[in-house]
């Protein structure tokens, strides 16, 4: 068994809505029927128990080595903790090679699992031992360090749970909610509206402490040094038990509470000065140690703090009772658990120094022996939740302190005895306020019930029926896809909203190109998804980014699919029948929202088909509305656009709108067939997504199809007498469609420059040259920049052999370049005759045409 190519399908795919590795296996031999290998499934199950049933995915086809990976991988992932359940494996049109597909939670665990469910299969094969606990170790620690911690995961929750489309934005807590200018970000619990200065006052917890006793919040009394000296003189002014900490540390990192001596202040600054250069002393509050979270303006959770402690025996010693306390499940390293281990160190020991204790000291039974003398969970503290008992005032001093500090998302540490009362009534006061404050102790709190604090930090953030979208139009098909993309763009924009767009000449955001090439692809829409500056997203949706990658959207408002051609890339990528292709480009139809609009060429039977797959509504367009399937909605009352004569009727649902012909210059007075299928197509777009009839008018009457605006699209030149047509037609569909457009345009004699795309099959690039050999005089035939794979001079004699038996091409010429081959065919014309120039380097050539008629 090989596994010759791995992709991450990180949207929704041609396999399901998850995202998911997709695997190209090849088998030989008895690994193509699992049955000519005796013995293995058992050896299979014995290494892995938990392995889930082999089945083919048809009820004719046989168990395959490759459906034993596929059922390996995904059983790996789930028995290490992995939310998936979603895999399948299909065989491809070549003998032993299949595709497997399995679900991930994360990319990089997904990968590992394939590459861990390879080696499990090769031990069964082979009858070798394989070590499972360290496989599911592996994996498991992979998802630790890559996944979302547990405070931003719960944020990221909230939003899924209302619909917020999320994007992580790098491998640790950075996440986008929302799509372009709807778009908010958090990292961790840092939302964009907190304040980098009231993030720097709460690192500054003296200058935190003066804000809060400003404000009239009760505080402890005490200032900051910078030598150990200063601290004991300020330990004994204070006079009393006091707090050493430093002045902008976090996590209770380098914090000493309750302490008195000399000695024990001396130490305690030596510990906090590793981390901060000031250290604050400050009076030690007696009391229990409570954290506050304040989002915007309301508490939303409150829990009390245990330092870490172990309870004696009588039996087992400190260190032992500790490691028993860490082998509880909810305990992990670092933040992904709810609960964080006991760790110990010098801190610990010399906390147990202070009870008269040492690590192997066997305390008495119900012996409560303090490992610390700080409450964080970050350092092994547990936390009881006791947020309905917080007293109201106590909850207004919290989100004062927030305000003060200037933090939407504040955690307030408390120091009283009860949260019963308020502070004033029982000598308690604030100690902190923290900038991006650890949630696991209120989603997740050691005793009582975990509060949706991720809820309400998205509540802060999105009004309420808010889901950070912005409209987002899907464009799929063999031809048209560019020009509808265009056009519906601009009726966007002159609906008043700021348009990204991306299709196969490059990216554009409120008209201006920031990226260029076939943009066409999930990458490109991703970055118009992130634009700050977009308010509305018009995607073509190429079938090789669907393939590769997925969507970069969870799902689309109007999803647009204009025709199903045969000549487009079959014989890529497992593609090789129409079916396949139509599959494919289904996907955009499959993932409407459900209020949302797919509209289908209802001539097209592949098109059309799709609409049992979209679980929105449905508006049909063609020419023909007698048209059986045009006919049928409209008697449902549902939306059609056709054309009527020497106009364009969108009617359905009680209404019904005519325009002319006339009035959509692209469409040269209804001239240009394939123009008529694109406006159509347009229009049922704007109207899908709601647009005023008069902006839908007034984009169809504006809209120009030029070099600049829509190059490559059916631009248009005088040159010497001559009309000049530039076109990136380049599948037999779309030059049928050019062909007949043409032949509605009069001309003397009409002359063809034509290349092949070498990644297509044989007869696609012969079927070119047999359709324009029967309509142009002269074809100038060349051999453009890329040959995609193709021997030199192997493109050239296809397009040769469609010429064979042409009715009308009297004069073939053979050019090597592209420019060339076009200053070959402009020198040939005369005054009254047709060029049609199916270019290659879309903006090179425009140029190079362009620069010719300016000579002329």
């Amino acid at each position: 068994m090989q596994v010759t190519r791995i992709r991450a399908l990180r949207g929704p795919n041609l396999w399901s809505r998850h995202t998911a590795i997709e695997a190209v296996v090849k088998c030989t031999g008895n690994e193509i029927d699992l049955q000519g290998l005796p013995g293995f499934e058992a050896r299979l199950r014995a290494l892995f128990p938990e392995l889930g049933v082999l089945k083919p995915t048809g009820h004719d086809e046989t168990v395959s080595m490759a459906h034993a990976l596929e059922t390996a991988a995904l059983g790996l992932q789930a028995s290490a903790g992995c939310p998936v359940t979603f895999s399948r494996t299909t065989q491809t049109v070549e003998a032993g090679v299949f595709q497997v597909v399995v679900e991930y939670s994360e990319e990089d665990v997904g990968r590992l699992a394939f590459e861990i469910a390879e080696s499990l299969c090769q031990a069964a094969i082979e009858d070798q031992p394989f070590d499972l606990a360290d496989a599911l170790n592996r994996l498991r620690d992979k998802d630790e360090d890559v996944r979302l911690g547990p405070s931003t995961g719960a944020i990221v929750q909230a939003a899924a749970a209302r619909g917020i489309p999320y994007r992580r934005l790098t491998e640790g807590s950075l996440v986008q909610f929302g799509w372009g200018s709807k778009q908010r970000r958090i990292q961790a619990a840092e939302t964009d509206l907190t304040s980098a200065i009231g993030e720097s006052i709460a690192q500054d917890k003296e200058l935190t402490k003066k804000l809060l006793h400003a404000a009239g919040v009760p505080v402890p009394n005490g200032c900051s040094v910078t030598d150990a000296e200063s601290a004991w003189k300020v330990a004994e002014s204070i006079g009393g038990p006091v707090v050493v900490k430093p002045r902008d540390g976090n996590q209770g990192k380098g914090i000493t509470v309750n302490i008195r001596t000399r000695e024990e202040v001396l130490a305690a600054f030596a510990a906090a000065v590793e981390i901060s250069d000031d250290v604050i002393i400050e009076r030690f509050l007696p009391g229990q140690d409570f954290r506050f979270l304040v989002v915007g303006r309301q508490l939303v959770a409150a829990a009390r703090r245990e330092p870490p402690l172990v309870i004696g025996d009588g039996e087992h010693t400190v260190r032992q009772l500790v490691e028993q306390v860490n082998r509880d499940p909810r305990r992990g390293e670092g933040h992904a658990t709810s609960l964080t281990k006991i760790r110990f160190d010098d801190i610990a020991l010399a906390a147990l120094a202070q009870q008269n204790l040492t690590a192997d000291s066997v305390p008495a039974k119900g012996t409560r022996v303090i490992l610390r003398n700080n409450a964080n969970l970050s350092t092994g503290g547990t936390a009881t939740d006791v947020t309905d008992d917080v007293h109201p005032e106590l909850a207004a001093r919290a989100v004062a302190a927030a305000q003060m500090i200037g933090l939407d998302i504040c955690g307030i540490d408390v120091v009283c005895d009860t949260v019963l009362k308020p502070l004033e009534e029982q000598g308690g006061g604030i100690v902190e306020a923290n900038a991006a404050p650890g949630l696991r102790m209120h989603l997740q709190p050691s005793y009582g019930k975990g509060r949706p604090v991720g809820e309400a930090i998205i509540a802060n953030m999105f009004a309420p029926g808010e889901d950070g979208r912005i409209p987002v139009v899907a464009v799929a098909g063999t031809n048209g896809k560019t020009t509808t993309v265009r056009l519906t763009s601009h009726m966007l924009t002159l609906s008043g909203k700021r348009v990204g767009m991306t299709n196969s000449d490059g990216v554009y955001i409120q008209g201006n190109r920031i990226d260029t090439g076939d943009c066409s692809g999930p990458k490109s829409a991703r970055s118009v998804l992130m634009h700050p500056d977009v308010d509305a997203a018009v995607l073509e949706t190429a079938r090789g980014g669907v393939l590769r990658e997925g969507l970069a959207f969870d799902r689309c408002d109007v999803a647009i699919v204009t025709n199903i051609g045969i000549g487009d890339h079959l014989g890529l990528n497992y593609i090789t029948t129409v079916e396949d292709l139509t599959v494919v480009k289904r996907v955009i139809v499959q993932n409407v929202a459900p209020h949302g609009m797919a509209v289908l060429n209802a001539a097209d039977p592949m098109t059309a088909g799709m609409a049992d797959a979209c679980l929105g509504g449905v508006t049909f367009f063609a020419n023909d509305r007698n048209h059986p399937v045009m006919a049928t909605h409209r008697a449902q009352g549902r939306r059609v656009v056709y054309r009527d004569g020497d106009s364009i009727v969108a009617a359905g649902e009680g209404t019904e709108h005519r325009i002319p012909l006339a009035d959509i210059p692209i469409t040269r007075n209804g001239i240009i067939g394939f123009q008529v299928e694109n406006a159509m197509a347009a229009v049922a777009a704007a109207w899908g997504l709601n647009l005023d009839w008069d902006i839908i008018r007034q984009g169809l009457a504006t809209f120009v199809n030029d070099a600049k605006t829509a190059p490559g699209r059916f631009n248009t030149f005088d040159y010497k007498g001559a009309t000049l047509i530039a076109d990136y037609g380049h599948n037999p569909d779309a030059i049928i469609a050019l062909v007949s457009a043409i032949d509605n345009m009069p001309a003397k004699r009409r002359v063809v420059v034509i290349s092949g795309a070498g990644d297509r099959r044989d007869e696609d690039i012969r079927q070119q040259t047999e359709i324009l050999g029967d309509v142009f005089d002269i074809v100038v035939l060349y051999q453009d920049q890329c040959q995609r794979g193709r021997e030199d001079g192997e493109v050239l004699k296809l397009l040769r052999e469609g010429l064979h038996g042409a009715k009308r091409a009297s004069k073939i010429d053979e050019i090597r370049g592209e420019f060339v081959a076009i200053d070959n065919a402009l020198a040939q014309l005369e005054d009254g005759d047709l060029c049609l120039i199916l270019i290659d380097q879309i903006d090179e050539a425009l140029a190079h045409i362009a620069k010719r008629v300016s000579e002329a």
